[in-house]
């Protein structure tokens, strides 16, 4: 048991890989390849850069 409180597997893995690689500039049909994919549309489910939440965002919740 590793102590995290989360449950990480080679899906968390690889997405991290692919969402850093897009990040920096690369490219989704090499991220597809890298990732041994078919098909483009799967490596979008493991690219998480829509998941991220900017200040600009946080800023229109009012209370």
């Amino acid at each position: 048991m590793s102590g995290l409180g989360t449950r990480i597997g080679n899906h968390t893995f690889r997405a991290t890989g692919i969402t850093a690689y897009l990040r920096n500039g690369g490219t989704l049909e090499k991220a597809a390849a890298m990732a041994n994919h078919a098909s483009t549309r799967t490596t979008q489910l493991y690219d998480r850069r829509r998941d991220e939440i900017s200040l600009d965002e946080v800023e229109w919740i009012r209370v």
